[in-house]
């Protein structure tokens, strides 16, 4: 076998054989990782003149791949986020090619390895979309005790918008169980305290949980405990997202884009994914426990982004560049390979 069909070979293999089945990500993912691989090799037709046939592992080198994810940036205009994704998909296919022909690979592979995540401007406020909510909350195993703790304070800090400081001061008596769902009494910053109403689901999780600890009837305790306190801190909340957040970008490498995640993300993931449906400002604030509606306002900054990154996507998707031409395709997409077609 030549050197150019090794490569599309373990492409081919690579993304409709080992991604779906071996390692079982979503659709979405195989997708992503889809598209990474038609950009590249539109890249090396259109810029290095290299027809996706001829392309070998060789051809990858260093210089020629930090031209392709300049060209990503400068060219296709992508945002960084986007940028480091399209390099994620590049580490995760040289290493699968790599352990396949280490004598064909070995060069895309190195190459690959010796290319940075560009860093971005930091962003005061990391937000989840809410399919990354759901993919944390489902990712801690409740059979076992620290599991089922992390999956329902998770869901608790999701369903509450509350601090992390006040899931950690939650006691059994500030939870009020009604018959569809509960009430908290949170404790905000300055000592000031404030009901709130969370889902049925979510109170039914919270009272099995309690009941599992046996604690119903203790209202002093503390809702959630650490493996040596009898109150959880802040510093336990933080060790649980960073757990659950690079488990869950592993599994979705097109997802979870942020730098970093605190406990306060949950907060303003809540808030946002409120607003977007449509919930207003001054409730929200309510909610929140803010004392005035400027420190809500920055969610309707935070959902306005997010308006526009789904409206870019969906242009992208139904209105590509010079979509003109339907009777005959362009040169760059009759050169990409059947198995990375996007249905």
């Amino acid at each position: 076998m030549n050197e150019s069909s090794i490569f599309l070979k373990l492409l081919d293999s690579f993304v409709t054989s080992y991604l779906p089945s071996a390692v079982g990500v979503s659709p979405n993912t195989v997708t992503s990782y889809k598209y990474a691989y038609r950009l590249l090799i539109e890249f090396m037709y259109s810029v290095k003149g290299i027809p996706a046939d001829k392309i070998t592992f060789d051809h990858l080198s260093y210089d020629t791949l930090l031209e392709f994810l300049d060209w990503i940036e400068k060219v296709r205009g992508c945002c960084i986020s986007t940028k480091n994704q399209r390099l994620s998909a590049l580490l995760s296919f040289s290493k699968y090619a790599q352990n396949r022909d280490l004598s064909a690979a070995s060069v895309f592979r190195t190459s690959v390895l010796k290319i940075p995540m560009k860093k971005g401007k930091t962003k005061a406020r990391a937000v989840f979309t809410p399919e990354e909510v759901g993919i944390l909350l489902r990712l801690p195993d409740d059979h076992t005790k620290i599991g089922l703790r992390n999956k329902v304070l998770l869901s608790l800090m999701y369903a509450s918008g509350a601090r992390g400081q006040e899931i950690c001061n939650l006691t059994v008596g500030d939870v009020d169980f009604r018959a569809k769902g509960a009430k908290l009494k949170l404790r905000g910053k300055g000592g000031k305290s404030r009901r709130i109403g969370i889902p049925e689901t979510c109170g039914e999780m919270l009272l099995k949980y309690i009941d599992h600890r046996r604690i119903e009837d203790k209202p002093d305790r503390h809702v959630f405990s650490s493996q040596t306190h009898e109150q959880m801190t802040i510093s336990c909340i933080e060790g649980i997202i960073n757990k659950y957040v690079p488990l869950a970008k592993d599994m979705n490498p097109e997802l979870f884009v942020e730098e970093s995640y605190t406990p306060h993300s949950m907060r303003h993931s809540t808030a946002s994914h409120m607003l977007e449906s449509g919930v207003p400002l001054v409730v929200i604030m309510n909610f929140l426990g803010h004392k005035s509606l400027q420190s809500t306002q920055i969610y309707a900054e935070l959902s306005a982004n997010t308006v526009d990154k789904h409206l870019k996507e969906w242009n992208e998707k139904w209105f590509p560049q010079n979509a003109g031409g339907l009777e005959t395709a362009k040169p760059e997409e009759k050169n990409i390979p059947d198995f990375l077609s996007i249905k």
